[in-house]
């Protein structure tokens, strides 16, 4: 068993792992000949610091384990796949000689992160619709009665409550994580006022949007601008938040639309490079080449012929054991 190992099945990891919004790789023998530690089916989960199933440990597996983590450390994780082979007695070092084709695919985690303040009902309508997509969201409130209607959240949002005052606040606005996008919907124009007042303090969110009318904002605007705040801060600030032209006042409606601007502000997810060229730039996943080469199938064989086929010849035609 490979160190750091958490004893648990690549299934139940990678659903926990998916939950919960971290970045993590799978690991999948898709090909087999000769001797080989396991067979096609065999997976492995794979985050920065543990693992989770078995490729049938040894150096091969500490190969793959190196592979994965080389993508796991990237800032930011790009997503992809791509097809390992693996002659063990050559580029492994195993005395078994079989030969291994192993598909890697990355998983970047949640793909953006939100700061969402206030679980009223838009909050509550909002979550609903973020909910089944890859986002981590930090979700705050500070009324202790907030989130008793939620239902049972994924690891990946996490309510958590605060106080205003002003040390809970400062702490807070501390937690809320580089990169962010921030959106402020509280029940309380004064609490709404004292956390745009801090987090136009930050440079280094995504985006910064307060829920409100123009006219709210430019009372806000005026207040901010009174108590020192400077023109470039207050720029980072949207409000009215939501897509242009969208003038729906339920909460579902409000949501839709603040949903969708949040998109149009995402950078997009980041794929793994595939050089300088613009043709293969623009190709994503494993080489059509590559897969040819891989799941070729083995040509009919007369009894006699296959007898004199070695190991060598076999790894040559790796789909001599594969996946159905």
């Amino acid at each position: 068993m490979s160190a750091n190992a958490t004893g648990e099945t690549w299934h139940a990891a990678l659903h926990r792992l998916q939950q919960a919004g971290e970045p993590h790789a799978l690991a999948t023998v898709v090909g087999a000949a000769g001797s080989t530690p396991r067979e096609p089916g065999a997976r492995l989960v794979i985050t920065r610091t543990t693992v989770a199933d078995t490729l049938g440990g040894g150096h091969f597996e500490q190969q793959i384990i190196d592979l994965a983590r080389e993508r796991l450390t990237g800032e930011p994780i790009a997503a992809g796949v791509q097809l390992e082979a693996f002659p063990l007695g050559g580029r492994s070092g195993q005395c078994c000689g079989g030969f291994v084709h192993v598909l890697l695919e990355v998983f970047p985690g949640a793909e953006q992160r939100l700061a969402l303040f206030g679980a009223g009902h838009v909050g509550q309508a909002l979550v609903a619709l973020l909910r089944p997509l890859p986002w981590r969201i930090d979700w705050f409130d500070t009324r202790d009665e907030a989130f008793a209607s939620a239902e049972a959240l994924p690891e990946r949002i996490r309510p958590r409550r605060w106080r205003h005052d002003a040390d809970s606040l400062a702490d807070t606005i501390a937690a809320v994580a580089p990169g962010s996008h921030v959106c402020v919907m509280t029940h309380d124009h004064a609490q709404d006022r004292d956390l745009i007042a801090a987090l136009i303090a930050r440079d280094d969110l995504a985006s910064l949007g307060l829920i409100g009318s123009d006219s709210k904002w430019a009372s806000f605007r005026r207040r901010l601008r009174e108590t020192g705040a400077s023109e470039p801060a207050l720029a980072r600030v949207r409000c009215p938040i939501g897509i242009a032209g969208a003038h729906g006042k339920r909460p579902q409606e409000i949501a839709i639309s603040v949903a969708a601007e949040l998109f149009t502000l995402c950078r997009e997810t980041p794929r793994a490079p595939r050089g300088d060229d613009a043709a293969l730039a623009d190709r994503r996943g494993v080489p059509p080449a590559r897969l040819r080469d891989a799941f070729v199938p083995l040509p009919p064989t007369s009894p006699a012929a296959a007898s004199d086929t070695t190991d060598v010849d076999r790894c040559h035609h790796p789909r001599h054991r594969d996946l159905p």
